[in-house]
């Protein structure tokens, strides 16, 4: 009589091999998956087509920048002023700090500083105030208000003059957070403020990584 495999026969051996096989390399191919999706402490807004992807401002030095010139960098952009009392020296002041602890990395990200104050904000001006809190770092202005309204629009930033005691004696309302891009040019993060330069460093060690 011909004899049936049982649990102990080559034969099923040989399958539940296979079948532990196939389990084990799905297992390797989901946990490589998971390692690949990183873990940002702020907002991940990654294929988010509402937000602007490109721009051309004009920086302190008199050079037209697109997002195409820092390709390579991991690429923080603010929107301020100089005026600014509050938000905006703190936040250049922040980004100073993840520069430092960033040691070596620092020189793959490069900071801009976006006026939204160009009547004040002149190209000698931000010469002098973005570079004071680091030398890498950009000061940004757009060609005219048309221009700063499409870039302000494009990134959804808010921006608006408080009038003061005097028509050059004025505070702007604006937008408080970052934007982020990676090294390859895609917009990836929302950087809160005010949180300290700790999980800035985290997320842009992570996309640069």
């Amino acid at each position: 009589m011909p004899t049936r495999p049982f649990p102990g026969s080559s034969s099923s051996f040989a399958l539940l091999l296979r079948r532990f096989c196939l389990l084990a390399l799905c297992s390797l191919l989901l946990a490589a998956c998971g390692q690949q999706r990183a873990s940002f402490k702020n907002v991940d807004i990654t294929g988010g087509s509402e937000f602007g992807k490109d721009f051309s401002l004009t920086d302190h030095t008199g050079k037209v920048r697109t997002l195409a010139d820092f390709k390579g960098k991991a690429v923080v952009m603010f929107f301020g002023y100089t005026h600014c009392p509050d938000v905006c020296p703190t936040t250049m002041a922040e980004l100073k700090a993840v520069m430092e602890q960033l040691g070596p990395d620092a020189d793959k990200v490069q900071v801009l500083f976006v006026t939204v104050d160009p009547e004040r904000d002149t190209q000698e001006l931000l010469a002098q105030y973005v570079p004071a809190f680091d030398p890498r770092f950009l000061g940004m202005r757009a060609a005219d208000d048309a221009a700063l309204q499409k870039v302000a629009k494009d990134f959804k930033v808010y921006y608006a003059k408080v009038p003061g005691t005097s028509p050059n004696n004025y505070t702007m309302d604006h937008s408080a957070g970052s934007y982020v891009f990676d090294p390859s040019g895609k917009l990836r993060l929302f950087i809160r403020h005010g949180q300290g330069p700790e999980p800035i460093v985290h997320d842009l060690k992570q996309l640069l990584s």
